[in-house]
């Protein structure tokens, strides 16, 4: 499975945004087990923005970064004390814009299992793994519908649970990475332009931010 990925990542062109927006980036770790997952994080309630969200690790571009690669691994090591030596790099994803005016880059990386990663908890309340198989199998509670500037796009969201929590919800902005991870990487028929079946969730209207 994880071979096939690695080929079509690295074949696979990532749509790049020319606009004048701050950059970001961040890393869709896959956890290389024999069962394999895919590494998130939870932001702590106590922030400002986007408390309580699931999330990949990464963050803004710093002028230290010598590209946005650098970017999501020096985020990945601050946040969850990845390493950046066991991170092999399978491929690259197409640029998407945050809701707040962020050009975001998602890089997707294997790790090794069982690295003693730890959460820094002025930014994350937890880090945990779900399944690759919860969403090669599609297994979405529902699909947000979210309008920007006229466009609807169709965002599978997802709940995980485990034993000491009532669920991850993983939607948005990170559901709609792993969108193009499963139909470029797996191959899956799954688009975020096209109405799937299943229970329909109408978001308000947003608009593009603008640089």
């Amino acid at each position: 499975m994880l071979e096939k990925l690695r080929e079509r990542l690295q074949a696979h062109r990532p749509r790049r945004l020319r606009l004048g927006l701050p950059e970001a980036a961040v890393l869709l770790p896959i956890v290389d087990r024999p069962e394999p997952t895919l590494l998130f994080t939870r932001r702590a309630d106590h922030l400002n923005t986007h408390s309580g969200q699931v999330a990949f690790p990464g963050g803004k571009r710093e002028p230290q970064d010598a590209d946005l690669l650098a970017t999501a691994l020096r985020e990945s090591r601050e946040e969850i004390a990845l390493p950046p030596g066991e991170v092999e790099l399978l491929g690259q994803l197409s640029d998407v814009i945050s809701l707040h005016g962020l050009r975001v880059t998602p890089y997707v990386g294997l790790i090794p299992p069982d690295l003693p990663l730890v959460p820094d908890l002025t930014e994350l309340d937890t880090i945990f793994e779900v399944p690759l198989r919860l969403f090669l199998d599609d297994q979405r509670t529902h699909t947000d519908v979210i309008r920007v500037d006229g466009r609807d796009y169709f965002v599978p969201s997802y709940c995980f649970t485990q034993a000491d929590c009532e669920g991850h919800i993983i939607w948005g902005l990170s559901a709609m990475m792993l969108v193009e991870l499963l139909a470029e990487g797996f191959e899956m028929p799954i688009s975020l332009f096209e109405c799937p079946k299943g229970r329909l969730r109408y978001r308000p209207e947003r608009r593009m931010p603008t640089p």
